[in-house]
């Protein structure tokens, strides 16, 4: 599954949307997102890392790596 799919899946699954995503990581860095910035990095495949873990744990999941 891509970044992107991944995020609208848990976009839908906890009622959010990109909108409310964009002012809380705005919120918290004190960098400006809007909803275009955020659609845009997705639709490029230019989302950073950090802006990824950032969108998950304000979506009340956090990343893991484990070895398979």
């Amino acid at each position: 599954m891509s970044v992107r799919a991944e995020i609208k899946y848990l976009l839908f699954k906890e009622n959010s949307s990109i909108t409310k995503i964009a002012k809380e990581m705005t919120k918290i860095t004190g960098k400006e997102y809007t909803m275009r910035s955020l659609s845009q990095k997705l639709l490029r495949g230019t989302l950073r890392a950090d802006e990824y873990k950032l969108i998950v744990n304000i979506l009340g999941y956090e990343v893991k790596l484990a070895k398979l």
